[in-house]
């Protein structure tokens, strides 16, 4: 979950954090815990080609592979994941890697709404983004105003429990502290999708 922003970014930051922006990690890398993506498997079947786009250091990637899916893997920064496909800039990208792919990531914290917005104008009709984000994002003019008014989720997996977002991907530094004080859900955008948004749990 890599940024650094390039010119086209909107430097706004969305909704509460845990962390001030001293102790934010300076591309707001946050490693996502990969039982998250088995969590996720219980409600859904995504399409067997992946595109994991802020790949990090692969953690919800291998999970995925581990599952049996297809995934290409990206991100702004190399942090020696050995199964990336590419460095690349995902707000600067022009199309999808192949065709009939999903988009599925935890994106950097700064960039969500664009990241969000980016995915659905790249994505084939009927095609998924899946986006692990805060619960806070449900919230906010901006947002309602250009996603949620014309484009919801088809549906929010809300975490029953606190899934883990580890700062520079150190899992074991965040337990010690206590772990998360941040929910977060998966939140499914379906291209071309044009009706309400369901909640559940997982």
């Amino acid at each position: 979950m890599d940024w650094k922003g390039n010119k086209h970014s909107i430097y706004v930051t969305l909704g509460a954090s845990n962390h001030t922006e001293q102790e934010r990690e300076l591309n707001d890398y946050y490693a996502t815990e990969p039982k998250a993506i088995d969590l996720l498997l219980t409600k859904e079947q995504p399409n067997h080609n992946i595109w994991e786009c802020a790949c990090g250091e692969g953690h919800l990637s291998k999970r995925l592979m581990e599952k049996g899916y297809n995934v290409v893997s990206t991100d702004i920064i190399d942090r020696g994941y050995k199964d990336m496909s590419a460095q690349q800039d995902f707000l600067s990208a022009t199309n999808t890697p192949i065709k009939n792919i999903d988009i599925l990531t935890n994106p950097p914290y700064k960039y969500a709404k664009e990241f969000v917005l980016k995915a659905l104008d790249l994505l084939q009709d009927g095609c998924c983004c899946y986006m692990f984000l805060k619960l806070t994002f449900l919230e906010g003019k901006a947002r309602f105003k250009e996603i949620f008014k014309s484009t919801p989720p088809r549906c929010v997996y809300v975490f029953s429990e606190r899934v883990q977002c580890a700062k520079n991907g150190d899992f074991e530094k965040m337990r010690q502290g206590g772990g998360s004080a941040v929910a977060y859900a998966w939140m499914v955008w379906q291209k071309g999708y044009t009706g309400g948004t369901t909640i559940e749990w997982i």
